[in-house]
């Protein structure tokens, strides 16, 4: 699938015919008869092509006139994988939109991020989505406000902030535009169950949505069997870890079904549902088009059973990118149990304390100011690592590094590289983890190697990448299946 895919009406055409759910979020379909746009899987009888026009996002289709279905609810659909496959101003303007940046510090915050004036940021987006950062920012917030009003008991002035609206007036204008409804009829559809059942003030379950197949295995089990205690834990059947925010902190909880990934979030403030969710989904990677990836993987017949056997593997992320680069680094040649331990000597010095009445998290993670400041001689480990810790945390601390979702992917990939005791593959894995490069490839790794050997794939670096070439983009998925050729705890879900 290729970007502006919305402007191949022919293909749009015939996924909207066929009610093909792998293209829900690739393109919206807006029905010029009604004046109402659609997912390309939506249950109703197709209209004729001759009513049909496509948009590349929600928000343009909104900025046309058109109100959202109620039988597909288009704006529930996954995001586009574009975003998250791709490092151009662009998708890296949509992560940060995804992210709330918008809504908290306005386009001109948004355009400071990316480096770029607010012209050149607000003429690349209506090129390509039909839409500029503000329409954009303002379809994700209707997309929040409608999640609260159907799962929540909020007043509806609560929910209008919490969404990020300015004011209940811009509120009830929005949610009346998009869905052809007030929040007060939209809330009132409901069956009374859905939202009678009284919660834990701050507290919301959510459905995030992903595009099947969703190969759970190794994308919880590594959460699970990496997690730092009182950061992270596995319990009754989900994984559970502690947020920092914008606002303030969070909990969530995320445990796999057969058509969603569950998530029951806790707010200490619920303008923070945003940039929480967008984190979620980028942990778990649900925005991947698996389709894509596995049909490309395929073309190797020594890589094809381990894709059949597995469809749908996912390649787990992080919820904050700091945070990962420095647990790579105290991953450096240790044991993962190893990793875990020096992490949580961290935690618990210099981590934030927070409550859990539901489980075992005592702690954020620490920020890297707080690690900066750390003696040097008080880290149990080697020399070399702790000075390779302490470099990373100075240059994450004092701003001449960021890792964030608005990264340049080669750009940071060469600051790291310059970090003293930072080699490919700790720069891979922040790559593949942090950064969220598809493409990311680990050929030192020994796990890989050990598993290539085995599948009689070259072994050595040099050939194992010039085999690796046939993968692209999408080699950090395979480093999945390699890794899931072994018994290590990563691979299954705990019991």
């Amino acid at each position: 699938m290729q970007n502006g895919m919305h402007t191949d009406r022919e293909h749009c055409v015939r996924a909207v015919q066929s009610k093909d759910a792998r293209f829900d979020g690739w393109f919206f379909t807006a029905v010029l008869t009604t004046r109402i746009y659609c997912r390309p899987s939506c249950p109703v009888v197709p209209p004729k092509p001759e009513n049909m026009t496509f948009y590349a996002s929600a928000a343009a289709c909104q900025q046309a006139g058109f109100r959202a279905c109620k039988r597909c609810r288009p704006d529930t659909s996954p995001g586009s994988p574009e975003w998250s496959g791709r490092a151009d101003l662009v998708a890296r303007a949509m992560r940060l939109i995804a992210d709330g940046v918008v809504d908290r510090e306005g386009v001109p915050g948004l355009a400071a991020r990316l480096g770029y004036s607010t012209r050149q940021v607000e003429r690349h987006l209506r090129a390509e989505l039909g839409a500029g950062p503000l329409a954009l920012a303002r379809a994700q917030r209707a997309q929040i406000a409608r999640v609260l009003i159907e799962t929540t008991r909020l007043p509806l002035a609560d929910v209008a902030f919490a969404a990020g609206f300015s004011s209940v007036r811009s509120f009830n204008d929005t949610v009346r535009e998009v869905f052809g409804l007030s929040p007060t009829e939209l809330r009132a559809r409901l069956p009374r169950h859905d939202h009678a059942a009284p919660a834990a003030p701050g507290t919301l379950q959510l459905r995030l949505p992903f595009r099947a197949p969703l190969h759970p295995d190794n994308l919880f089990g590594h959460l699970a069997a990496t997690a730092v205690p009182g950061v992270e834990e596995w319990r009754d059947g989900a994984y559970r870890r502690t947020l920092r925010l914008p606002y303030g902190h969070g909990i969530v909880a995320l445990a796999p079904a057969p058509d969603h990934v569950a998530c029951r979030l806790t707010l200490g403030d619920l303008r923070d549902l945003t940039v929480a969710i967008s984190r979620c989904r980028r942990l778990l990677d649900l925005d991947a088009d698996p389709v894509a990836v596995d049909d490309q993987l395929r073309t190797d017949p020594l890589l094809a059973p381990l894709v059949d056997k597995a469809p749908g593997r996912r390649v787990p992320r992080t919820v904050d990118e700091a945070e990962f680069a420095v647990r790579a680094v105290l991953g450096q040649q240790v044991s993962t149990a190893a990793a875990r331990t020096h992490a949580a000597r961290l935690v618990t010095a210099h981590g934030d304390p927070v409550e859990d009445p539901a489980g075992g998290l005592t702690h954020l993670f620490p920020e890297p100011a707080a690690l900066a400041a750390v003696d040097p001689a008080t880290l149990a480990m080697p020399g070399t690592r702790r000075a390779t810790l302490t470099g990373l945390v100075g240059r994450l601390a004092d701003g001449s590094l960021h890792l964030g979702v608005e990264s340049d992917w080669a750009e940071a990939r060469a600051t790291l590289l310059a970090l003293p005791g930072f080699g490919p593959w700790t720069v891979e894995v922040i790559a593949m983890r942090a950064l969220g490069d598809p493409d990311a490839f680990l050929p030192t790794d020994l796990g890989v190697r050990t598993a290539a050997r085995r599948l009689g794939l070259p072994a050595t670096p040099a050939t194992l990448t010039a085999r690796a070439a046939a993968w692209r983009p999408w080699r950090a998925y395979a480093v999945q299946h390699l890794w899931a050729t072994d018994s290590h705890p990563i691979n299954s879900l705990p019991a």
